[in-house]
């Protein structure tokens, strides 16, 4: 029997998904997974937490980088990333025994596309990961510029002690391996998001600094950079699987994707466009690097940027203890697995965190090669494969082709682009 993929995406076969629908609210936990208890509210507030989070400081730095123009493109890769999301959905509705995103790579492409899919998702993952703890430090260090460590007689600078400090206190929340339970973590990333948006809006009307800065109408040295950066704000799509896994009504997913993208990109843009009119060229690439630290005002923008890493960091990182825990024998209890994996990881992310202390270069790195290779481009051709719709020449075949081509370029450009940057600051 034909997969009912085969249909294009804007279709719907109105029967079957009537049947699914039913099945799924009558049992809603007898399809995918024994964990599928999350309500949409819950699923929407881990999936704005994966979507929404650190990104939101570079949008302000990626505009000064590619000046107004650059808008366009993040509005294109929202518009694509939303459209791969979408894909993942149909594979995953596809076969009922997929629970990860490597599942969806082993169904199109066999064990071959499985391993391509988990390097390139798990990567992204623990490089991102590691970001969270290189702008936990940076913060820190701005707010505390000379305060230092001393642990068994080591005296350990600022920077460095502070993203040992955060690795402890995000330790309790790798723990967690219920998503049911990290949607109350998200429930305040998602209210931190908005809060820094409130902050720098703040700042920039009541604190002196005003919304005066004219900026550049484009920059085309900037504007791979400036790509790379918004492609990076939107490289949740490894988490889709797991989330979707996780509903009760996973016919709501679309729902939520709809729900996540729209507010996650509205916060984006707005974050970008006050950011660039307060500082302008001068941006950092966090933002928060720009505001005068006495003012209360940035205080609390600075003290809530910390709590995004802290609140996204589990959610960020469950696929891979996730992964890791399944190589070991089952009579292990899962408890301890979940805490000694979430530990060790924890831990290497905290030593390569300390080893290359450059957030804006590697995020770049990150949006550039894994970003749009996981979030864009593998979906779409898993989807072709899975689907069949690669054997019919239609206007969704041509959309697809023309997504993973401009994928492919920006991939091969905004890489190059991000290594000499790297190696710039080296």
């Amino acid at each position: 029997m034909e997969p009912s993929l085969t249909v294009p995406l804007i279709e719907d076969d109105e029967n079957k998904q009537s049947l699914r629908r039913k099945v799924e609210e009558i049992e809603p936990d007898s399809s995918h997974s024994i964990s599928a208890t999350n309500s949409f509210f819950k699923t929407c507030f881990n999936g704005l937490n994966a979507l929404s989070g650190v990104g939101i400081l570079s949008t302000p730095y990626a505009l000064a980088s590619g000046g107004w123009l650059s808008l366009i493109p993040l509005f294109a890769i929202a518009s694509a990333t939303f459209f791969s999301g979408l894909l993942i959905q149909r594979c995953m509705d596809s076969d009922s025994n997929i629970r990860t995103y490597p599942d969806i790579g082993k169904l199109a492409f066999g064990n071959k596309g499985r391993v391509i899919v988990s390097i390139f998702m798990y990567t992204e993952l623990y490089l991102v990961a590691t970001g969270f703890l290189i702008l936990e430090g940076d913060n820190l260090h701005n707010l505390f510029p000379d305060m230092e460590f001393e642990v068994a007689g080591l005296t350990i600078g600022g920077k460095p002690g502070f993203i040992i400090i955060v690795g402890l206190v995000i330790l309790p929340t790798v723990w967690l391996d219920n998503l049911s339970l990290l949607s109350y973590v998200s429930a305040s990333g998602v209210l931190a998001s908005g809060t820094i948006l409130v902050s720098i809006i703040w700042i920039g009307a009541f604190d002196e600094i005003g919304f005066q800065q004219k900026g550049t109408f484009v920059n085309w040295d900037g504007m791979l950079t400036a790509i790379s950066l918004y492609a990076f704000c939107y490289c949740a799509h490894p988490v889709f699987p797991t989330l979707y896994t996780s509903m009760k009504k996973k016919h709501q997913f679309s729902n939520v994707l709809v729900v996540c993208f729209i507010l996650c990109t509205v916060t984006y843009a707005s974050m970008a466009i006050f950011g660039y009119m307060m500082f302008g060229s001068q941006l950092q690439s966090q933002v928060t690097l720009n505001l005068p630290t006495h003012k209360l005002s940035s205080k609390v923008a600075i003290y809530t940027t910390l709590v995004n890493p802290i609140a996204k960091y589990a959610l960020m990182v469950t696929p891979i203890i996730n992964a890791i825990k399944n190589r070991f024998p089952c009579h292990y209890s899962p408890r301890f697995l979940a805490i000694f994996v979430g530990t060790n990881l924890l831990i290497s992310t905290v030593l390569v965190a300390l080893a290359v202390p450059f957030f804006g270069s590697l995020m770049s790195l990150v949006g550039a090669f894994l970003s749009i290779t996981a979030s864009v481009i593998l979906p779409c051709l898993c989807y072709l494969k899975i689907s069949g719709a690669y054997r019919r020449l239609n206007g969704e075949l041509i959309g697809i082709c023309l997504v993973i081509i401009v994928g492919v370029c920006l991939v091969v450009s905004g890489t190059y682009t991000a290594v000499l940057d790297i190696i710039g600051n080296l």
